[in-house]
């Protein structure tokens, strides 16, 4: 195969048609009719002699080859993009108008955000921060470089992304301060009780939970299985401050990372607690495209984001 002889934008097509195993939703994402994104798909046929997206009874699936040349493909256009993209070499904090657009679970946004604003009005009063939820954004969003940086709890990452760990967090048993159960608060008394179960981690719009399925209930309740036991979890929410709000139900125990429940440190109407038994801490990461990497205003940005973290 000559290098001469290969239209760079297939590889473009090819990267799009992985990803959405759809040739009406490709054509779409780059702006182009479905007959047109069909005859880059036949072009990639020919060029690669493999049928890259095969029909089956489940939609579109990708054949071994495409599978193994995605992610290298992938690099290409990465590489490529951070080549020619322009550098901001002219930066200038206190006099930029920047808008970074970060995703933000809304742990992180009531717990890191408030710090991080407080310094950015410091340092650089006229930039803009656009906070997006989980719900908004996907991997490749951050990856294009669409959005300047994920925060979040990530069971899971791509390889490409740059990512660097902010704090790590313990949990804390957040109710309210009149519950019984605080008269003799224990492992016995806890597993009594009803509560609360949150958690939204990654990207993307969440799913029904099965109380059942403890492998997808996350952090607190692997914990409870490795010692046998399951809690009884009365309401499910992906909102930590929902989850705080419930608390306030003396029926009701709310089991979330520390510096979630502590925002409700001086309120007299909850009471916190360590749990009971041992639960692993968790790690709130910030990630961003390679795009983005090496970029002066980036840079100084994520410098500022770990700034805010330390004084959280």
């Amino acid at each position: 195969m000559n290098i001469n002889d290969i239209d760079l934008n297939l590889l473009i097509a090819f990267d799009v048609l992985l990803r959405e195993k759809n040739v009406t939703k490709a054509a779409g994402h780059l702006g182009i009719t479905q007959p047109a994104m069909s005859n880059s798909l036949k072009r990639l046929r020919s060029l690669l002699n493999d049928p890259v997206l095969v029909r089956t009874s489940e939609g579109m699936v990708a054949t071994e080859r495409a599978n193994f040349l995605a992610p290298k493909i992938r690099k290409i256009l990465l590489d490529t993009k951070e080549a020619l993209q322009q550098v901001d070499a002219d930066f200038i904090p206190e006099q930029s108008q920047r808008v970074y657009r970060l995703m933000a679970s809304d742990y992180a946004a009531s717990t890191l955000l408030p710090k991080l604003l407080e310094h950015l009005n410091a340092v650089a009063p006229n930039i803009t921060i656009d906070i997006m939820t989980p719900s908004d954004v996907t991997f490749h969003d951050v990856e294009d470089g669409k959005i300047d940086m994920a925060i979040n709890l990530f069971n899971e990452l791509p390889l490409s992304f740059h990512q660097k760990v902010l704090w790590k967090d313990s949990f804390s048993c957040l109710t309210r301060a009149s519950n019984p159960i605080l008269e003799n608060f224990n492992l016995q008394s806890y597993m009594q009780s009803k509560h609360v179960w949150v958690s939204k981690t990654g990207f993307g719009v969440g799913l029904g939970m099965n109380p059942k399925d403890i492998q997808k209930l996350g952090w607190v309740d692997e914990a409870l299985a490795q010692i046998g036991k399951q809690r009884d979890i009365k309401v499910f929410t992906r909102n930590y401050h929902v989850a705080m709000q419930l608390a306030h139900d003396d029926q009701l125990i709310a089991t979330l990372p520390s510096k979630a429940a502590h925002i409700h440190r001086l309120d007299t109407g909850y009471a916190i607690l360590p749990p009971p038994f041992a639960i692993p801490d968790i790690e709130l990461k910030m990630i961003w495209s390679p795009l983005l990497h090496h970029e002066p205003s980036h840079i100084w940005f994520r410098q500022q984001v770990v700034k805010a973290a330390e004084h959280c």
